[in-house]
Parts: C-alpha cells; sequence; structure tokens
C-alpha cells in the first residue's frame, strides 16, 4: 500500500525528471553554437541568413548522413516585418539525430553558377549523436 503522505513526494520527483530531460529539438543560428552535442530523436533546426535575391545560396556539403537524417528540403522564409523584394530572410533545415556517432555538417554560401569562386560564408559544425 502507498503512504498517502508520501504522494507529493514521488510527484514532485517524477516532475523534475520530466523537466530535466532535454527538449525535443536544438535551435542553431551561429558558428559559434558549435559543435553541437544530440540524443538520438533529438532533432536539429538549422537556420542561417539568406538572402536568394543576389544568386547567392547555402548549399549542403557534407550532411552528417550518418548520424542526422534530413526531414525535408531547405526552407526559405522573409524578415517578418519585411515588405520589401530582395529583403533578408532564412534558409532553414530540419534533421533528427538517428544514431550515435560523430559527423561534420557543412554549408556554404555562393552563387552556384560560379563555382571558380570561394564561398561568401561556410557554416561548419561537428556533431555529436550520444
Amino acid at each position: 500500500m502507498i503512504n498517502v503522505y508520501r504522494l507529493p513526494l514521488i510527484a514532485s520527483f517524477v516532475l523534475l525528471g520530466a523537466c530535466a530531460s532535454p527538449s525535443k529539438s536544438v535551435q542553431v543560428q551561429k558558428q559559434a553554437q558549435c559543435p553541437i552535442s544530440l540524443q538520438a530523436g533529438q532533432q536539429l533546426i538549422l537556420s542561417l541568413p539568406s538572402n536568394p535575391t543576389t544568386g547567392y545560396r547555402w548549399a549542403v556539403r557534407e550532411e552528417a548522413a550518418k548520424v542526422l537524417k534530413s526531414l525535408g528540403p531547405e526552407v526559405y522564409s522573409s524578415a517578418e516585418n519585411s515588405d520589401l523584394v530582395g529583403g533578408d530572410g532564412h534558409s532553414t533545415w530540419r534533421f533528427q539525430a538517428t544514431e550515435r556517432g560523430e559527423a561534420r555538417l557543412l554549408l556554404t554560401y555562393a552563387q552556384p553558377w560560379d563555382a571558380s569562386a570561394e564561398p561568401a560564408e561556410t557554416f561548419d559544425c561537428q556533431i555529436r549523436v550520444r
């Protein structure tokens, strides 16, 4: 039989355990947030500044496929308060951590038709899945 006086104590431990569990997703917007450590099943949401009207696009060069699964294509969104054509926005990718290990997630920001030019920006991040 459960002691009625201990129920609040048991409930507080259950709630404390729920608070300690990791969130279902990790949002990353800057290189400074790397390296990234995830648990299997957690989602990684990567959002980088982008303006495709300039001809520059982010391209995934190494997608860490051995530890991450892509959850769909890149999604571009413009700033909420911007009514300007050609205004800045963000490109967003969603991944899910699949299995333990380490891998590199590498993206470059360049004009795809100019293969000889260096990328304007690079996002290079080590991913660890526990």
